[in-house]
């Protein structure tokens, strides 16, 4: 590197990169430092140019870890970087543009070599590194400070207080992303790592106190979504002979490293283009999931998790518990502007999922608010799209909305929110609608869309909850949400008899064929049964608790009345079907007594009249349907590998060769 501009191919043979990693040690107060760290090359534009810096840097990073442990030149550049962050924030009040470009590079090479070497070591020999000085006469000192842990707290303090200029920006992304590579260790073991040296100096020690003012200074880059700045933001003179410490910031960091920060590694979906995203937010939302999800210590809770967990609005001026530790208190209206409009991503869904599940205060303002049709109808999408989504994040979706239907205010409210022309739902045009109505229509289709392609029982069970919660509240149901409940009942029904007549071909061929495998059409059939079951609690709940509000679900089901005549005597079914039953013939004799060509719109008439004159007491009283979120039992076996594998896929300006990728299986493409 250094003073002139170099090309990728050229950093292997470059002079100081090999000084750096050779068997020469090089004294912290070295001149070396300033021309090493004065260096630009034009940046990788794409997954492919990542992989060639990774590829060309690993020589250099492999000489290093030979020679280190001689030279001790891995902490000299770390405390060459650590006495430059002692005056950044001075340097940022002052402009000083030179010294924050170099103290960036410094970072940047860092970050570079320790991605190489977490991969490559395990995490006691990548410690030994930290404490490797130059082996001559009075350099050793046996009390020497845990250089590791100091670069960590050096991390978290630039990320909490350098302020966010456009000269500081591309400091702050690297010092997030260097956090996140410093606990890359993960991604290198098959097993969850419960017990690891970084987790240990981040949970403890001189990190800890930083941990609420990390989570909330994480929370607001994410909250304000802060663009990268203009590359014309950076441009100083250049000097004549186009070199030395004065090369442009705009051809060096601006338009060269810059471009680093926007893109996603080998595998990832199509980045959104430059201008509209926010490396600086993406970043920051990796990186406090990735805190949130490490495992609790063996002596003490994770701490992130627990600020996660307990920190308060802005508005809220009641006294923190003494015994909640790490919390601080934020904007709610800001979050939740933020959490609607980022829905798109994977990563802003599971930050809304933990918030809404793990946080009480940030769960009660929600639901208390009068838009929730902001935060509804990007979730909705999600699930509309579900062809085009990963299986997580349709989960992630679908959970949010059952811990959303678990409060009964939530369920009436959805459906007093009308909305007009939802454009993204092509099934059928939609002019208006509301919101609860449209919920129901797109469980009803994941359903749907489960049942012929994935066939997940776990993806069944929730939609079917989330509506079982809601069926109580059901109000004033759009008439095309009412025949979708119809007929994905007709679509069970069918699925039944299918199944049922192939069990008994089965058991008929059994009789005559020897030694060949059945399928277990008794455990499928049990299934459907039991799907077919909860299908018929949701009717009957709306019927008993909402019959006058929903003549469209009344008229679906005199409509389609024939359906549910098989499940009448039904040893499985009979105690549910006799409200459903009694509905159907009390209003059938009431439309039979109308007279026969009668118009949709007297058939409402007189099922609103009827639902009226019907007593109550006629219809038998269920249990209430509510159905509880429950994690699972050990939920790290879940959430830490889909973390990490949003950061593989979103995480801009790294990039980790996948054949070294151990927790999860990817993509070679």
């Amino acid at each position: 590197m250094g003073s002139n501009s170099s090309r990728i191919g050229d950093l292997p043979k470059n002079e100081y990169l090999k000084k750096l990693s050779g068997t020469e040690s090089v004294s912290e107060n070295d001149p070396f430092w300033n021309q090493l760290l004065s260096f630009s090359f034009p940046a990788p534009t794409s997954s492919n140019e990542l992989k060639l810096l990774e590829e060309a840097t690993i020589s250099v990073c492999r000489s290093l870890v030979v020679n280190n442990p001689r030279t001790g030149n891995l902490g000299a550049l770390i405390k060459v970087f650590l006495s430059r962050t002692k005056e950044l924030k001075l340097s940022a009040e002052c402009q000083n543009h030179i010294f924050i470009w170099q103290t960036h590079n410094a970072l940047f090479i860092i970050c570079c070599l320790l991605k190489v070497f977490i991969c490559e070591m395990a995490e006691e020999e990548l410690q030994l590194h930290f404490t490797y000085e130059e082996k001559s006469p009075g350099s050793y000192s046996s009390d020497s400070e845990d250089l590791l842990e100091e670069l960590l707290c050096c991390l978290m303090q630039l990320i909490t207080d350098i302020p966010l200029l456009d000269i500081t920006y591309e400091i702050s992304v690297e010092a997030v992303s260097t956090m996140v590579v410093f606990l890359s260790c993960q991604l290198f073991h098959k097993e969850v790592l419960r017990q690891s040296i970084s987790h240990k100096y981040l949970m403890q020690g001189r990190c800890l106190p930083y941990t609420s003012k990390l989570v909330k200074t994480l929370l607001y880059n994410f909250i304000r979504q802060e663009k990268p700045p203009p590359p014309g933001t950076h441009v100083l003179p250049q000097q004549s002979d186009g070199g030395g410490l004065l090369y442009g910031l705009a051809s060096g960091v601006a338009t060269g490293l810059w471009t680093v920060f926007t893109l996603g590694g080998v595998g990832s979906k199509a980045a959104a283009s430059p201008e509209l995203s926010s490396p600086l937010a993406n970043q920051s939302l990796l990186l406090l999931l990735v805190l949130a999800n490490l495992t609790d210590a063996a002596d003490a809770p994770n701490p992130y998790r627990q600020a996660i967990m307990s920190f308060k609005n802005t508005q809220d001026s009641s006294p923190f518990p003494s015994s909640i530790p790490h919390t601080f208190q934020i904007n709610f209206n800001s979050l939740y502007t933020a959490l609607c409009e980022q829905q798109t991503s994977d990563q802003a869904t599971l930050l809304l999922y933990t918030l809404l599940h793990q946080n009480s205060n940030v769960r009660t303002y929600m639901l208390a608010r009068t838009d929730m049709e902001n935060l509804v109808l990007p979730i909705l999408e999600i699930l509309y799209h579900v062809e085009e989504r990963n299986s997580h994040h349709v989960y992630m979706a679908l959970i949010i909305l059952l811990i959303l239907t678990e409060d009964d205010g939530f369920n009436r409210s959805i459906h007093e929110v009308i909305l007009k022309n939802i454009s993204w739902y092509s099934e059928r045009v939609l002019t208006e609608i509301s919101l609860g109505s449209l919920l129901i229509l797109v469980v009803i289709r994941t359903i749907q869309y489960n049942m012929t392609r994935t066939r997940d029982k776990y993806l069944h069970t929730n939609c079917l909850a989330a509506l079982a919660n809601m069926s109580a509240q059901f109000r004033s149901l759009h008439q095309y949400a009412a025949q979708r409940i119809i007929s994905l009942f007709s679509l069970l029904s069918k699925k039944h008899n299918k199944v049922l007549e192939q069990a008994t071909q089965s058991l008929r061929g059994s009789l005559s064929a020897n030694d060949v495998p059945l399928p277990d059409y008794a455990q499928d059939l049990n299934v459907i049964e039991e799907v077919i079951r909860m299908m018929l609690e949701i009717i009957n709940s709306c019927l008993t608790n909402s019959l006058h509000h929903n003549p469209n679900l009344v008229y679906a089901l005199l409509y389609k009345r024939d359906l549910f005549e098989q499940f009448r005597t039904h040893p499985s079914f009979q105690d549910i079907m006799q409200n459903i039953d009694l509905v159907i013939t009390f209003f059938s004799s009431r439309l039979l007594q109308a007279g026969a060509e009668l118009s949709v719109e007297r058939v409402l008439e007189i099922i609103k009249q009827g639902a009226v004159a019907l007593p109550k007491d006629r219809l038998k009283k269920f249990p209430e349907l509510k159905f509880k979120y429950v994690e699972e039992e050990q939920p790290e076996e879940f959430f830490i590998p889909y973390v990490w594998s949003l950061v593989y896929n979103s995480a801009v300006g790294l990039y980790w060769n996948p054949q070294d990728i151990q927790l999860f299986t990817m993509d070679s493409d």
